[in-house]
């Protein structure tokens, strides 16, 4: 057997590193400080709140973070965590330990959703401490450039580095191998990621494993065969609770919404400090009729997202909903204007989304006479934007338009979607089925053909002239393709590979790179884990200057 990485072996200078102790005690904090400084520690910052400690990660790279769980009023420590993955304020090498006197389920699998290094119980000794530390850090510096790379998006270097490291270093073989395969869901390669974690099985039976075989399965859309597979994972352990939500999207799936509904139910008992949990179970119970469950989720939606950075509007929207159902419609515009003032600056479609709300809320109570007045708001407010929402708020809005007895706008939405996914033939029926239901199948249908063949035209004429060694107008042409379609990821797919045949084609260029970069981030925003999108990152990664590596200056994402 090969042995660990050479920095396994050699001692860690804990002096030159930064640290962060994150606790609502003071007496708490100097023993955690402390204890760091009988290690050699010298650089401790402190936090006594959970703002406080967002506030020195955005200015400071951390080390090593020691965070409380619970931290008085404002966010918890999983909500620290959870918003410092968000926004990307760690390095790749930090080390994140979660320090608690709770022993709580509840409290424990809300923080290990986040992924800390260790999660530590009070009270530590310094041993435990300096044991946890060397072998969180060690493990770090294996996968440091690796999540270099992840980071980057370069997800196919970032395994081809996994198969490098598992050569020299067969001690964290099974690690490696779990972040290659989820490094293969993200390139699109659903078939290699397999075949990863059926070198994980054939060594142990790991659970996650067993569940990451079972995701590949759902997204072929063999839904039984993930169901199996799931229930299986959850039998074996019933705090797995990823197979509990990855379920719920198989029944939904399935069309069996009671089902998904049911589990979700289980997995929030279990984990209930999850805010996009809360938020899918009431959505699924809404969908369901459940009135009382779905106003259940919401409202704990709300509560636990107070501070959490993964609070949406669409809690407080679906909870609108739920008022309406229950012919309360003062709350119901309370919640609403609640949204705008909450999200404003944050969601810019937070307005229409609220007003296609508003008219839902009138038309499901009978009073269509505001309906139609919401209607016709809506359709001003659209009308005083150079832009357009994305899908799914074009095919509410659509679908409540019709309703009220407004043509011309939401045929004019319907379009703009249909060229925008012109090769996306689930989206195309759904959208045949706002038609549909609003009487105008013919009509829908000729709409639907004409819109495909212009967004084919655009971007054929584009590959046209890529393909006929024309680069500068066919460069210019997609600029053109991606401003009327902004949102066509067949059309941003091609400009970014238009942009590195001229890089290939006539040399490096930096603008030309960065504009690259952002088509292809755009398209990742709108769909990621696409095989093209990891294939174009590879390519523009090898077009790019060679530079010695040097330690990241940068805060980024180690999650996969």
């Amino acid at each position: 057997m090969n042995l660990p990485v050479k920095a396994a072996a050699e001692p860690i200078d804990w002096a030159g590193k930064n640290y962060l102790v994150v606790d609502d005690f003071v007496g708490v904090r100097q023993l955690l400080r402390e204890a760091l400084r009988s290690l050699g520690a010298k650089n401790i910052d402190q936090a006594a709140s959970g703002g406080e400690a967002i506030g020195l990660l955005a200015k400071t790279r951390y080390d090593v973070v020691l965070c409380d769980f619970n931290l008085g009023d404002g966010k918890n420590g999983q909500q620290v965590l959870e918003e410092a993955r968000v926004r990307n304020l760690l390095l790749p090498s930090s080390v994140w330990m979660m320090v608690s006197a709770e022993k709580s389920v509840e409290s424990v699998m809300g923080a290990a959703e986040h992924q800390p290094d260790a999660y530590l119980v009070k009270p530590i000794t310094e041993g435990v401490l300096l044991t946890r530390l060397n072998r969180a850090w060690h493990r770090k510096q294996v996968f440091r450039p690796i999540d270099q790379a992840y980071a980057e998006k370069d997800y196919l270097r970032a395994a081809r580095l996994c198969d490098e490291q598992i050569e020299t270093n067969r001690v964290h073989e099974i690690e490696l191998l779990r972040m290659k395969a989820r490094l293969m869901e993200k390139s699109g390669e659903p078939e290699k990621a397999r075949e990863a974690y059926e070198r994980v099985l054939n060594q142990r039976e790991y659970q996650w494993a067993r569940a990451g075989l079972a995701k590949i399965r759902l997204a072929n859309g063999e839904f039984e065969q993930a169901r199996q597979m799931f229930q299986g994972v959850i039998a074996e352990n019933r705090y797995y609770i990823d197979a509990y939500d990855q379920l719920a999207l198989v029944w939904q799936g399935m069309g069996k919404l009671e089902e998904a509904c049911s589990i979700l139910e289980r997995a929030a008992k279990l984990s209930p400090n999850s805010v996009p949990r809360q938020r899918n179970l009431g959505q699924v119970c809404l969908k369901l009729g459940n009135v009382a469950m779905a106003e259940k989720a919401f409202r704990k939606c709300i509560a636990v997202g107070e501070y959490s950075v993964r609070r949406t509007p669409d809690a407080y929207l679906g909870l609108a909903r739920v008022c309406g159902l229950k012919n309360d419609p003062k709350e119901a515009q309370a919640l609403l204007l609640a949204a705008q003032r909450e999200f404003g600056d944050a969601h810019p479609d937070i307005d229409l989304r609220a007003k296609i709300t508003e008219g839902l809320v009138w038309h499901e109570s009978g009073d269509y006479r505001r309906a139609r007045k919401a209607g016709d708001e809506l359709e001003a407010l659209l009308g005083t934007r150079e832009d357009r929402p994305d899908t799914a708020t074009c095919l509410e809005m659509a679908t409540l338009l019709f309703a009220v007895g407004v043509k011309e706008a939401p045929v004019e939405l319907l379009c703009y979607v249909i060229r925008n996914n012109h090769d996306n033939a689930v989206l195309l029926d759904e959208v045949q089925a706002i038609f549909d239901k609003a009487r105008l199948s013919d009509e829908g249908g000729e709409l639907i053909r004409a819109a495909k063949k212009e967004a084919s035209d655009l971007m054929n004429q584009g590959v046209l002239l890529w393909k006929t060694g024309k680069l500068k107008d066919a460069v210019a042409w997609m600029r053109e393709a991606r401003a009327r379609l902004p949102n066509n990821q067949r059309i941003l797919f091609n400009a970014a590979q238009v942009l590195i045949s001229h890089m290939r084609e006539k040399g490096y260029d930096e603008a030309l790179s960065l504009e690259a970069h952002e088509v292809l981030a755009h398209v990742d925003r709108l769909q990621p884990g696409q095989q093209r999108f990891a294939q174009l990152m590879e390519q523009l990664a090898a077009l790019a200057p060679k530079v010695e590596p040097e330690t990241p200056s940068a805060a980024v994402d180690t999650t996969a």
